[in-house]
């Protein structure tokens, strides 16, 4: 039988603790905790996530990228500040395989994405605290099952 495996993923929640408490509170049966950085907390707040450094996260200092493997599936965490504007899918999905990845979590635009390039799941939650396209906050709730990998967007409701 495969075991699900339940994973939050968030992001930009630029100090603000609200949604961080919101996704612990309606996910206690998640397995894995991943902040894709500016989290802009100590690392006493981020306790049970994974977290890696943003562009805005002045009070630790945390990997740049982490790797992380899932089941049958390896995660590249990044923030993505440091790929440009233009290419950035791109240049994450190469990042990723460089590692070894097949799925690769963002943040920083603070815009929801979920797509395929060059083979590799590329997945942004968007903001738990402000979406800059004017949608709701969100995160993002990844089962994995086996070889599939299923993905639902979720809003913040603070």
């Amino acid at each position: 039988m495969t075991k699900l495996i339940r994973i939050v993923v968030c992001s930009d929640n630029h100090g603000k603790t609200d949604g961080l408490a919101y996704v612990r509170r309606m996910h206690p049966d998640a397995q894995y905790f991943l902040h894709c950085g500016d989290a802009c907390l100590d690392k006493e707040r981020m306790k049970g996530f994974a977290v890696v450094q943003g562009n805005n996260d002045f009070y630790n200092t945390w990997p740049n990228f982490l790797v992380l493997e899932m089941g049958s599936h390896k995660i590249y965490l990044t923030h993505s500040h440091r790929e440009m504007y233009f290419g950035r899918y791109e240049m994450l999905a190469k990042a990723a395989k460089k590692h070894g990845c097949d799925i690769c979590c963002f943040g920083h635009t603070h815009m929801y994405f979920d797509d395929v390039v060059d083979g590799v799941r590329l997945l942004n939650p968007g903001s738990i605290w402000r979406c800059r396209d004017g949608s709701r906050p969100s995160y993002m709730l990844v089962t994995i099952s086996g070889s599939l990998v299923s993905v639902q967007r979720l809003f913040f409701e603070g």
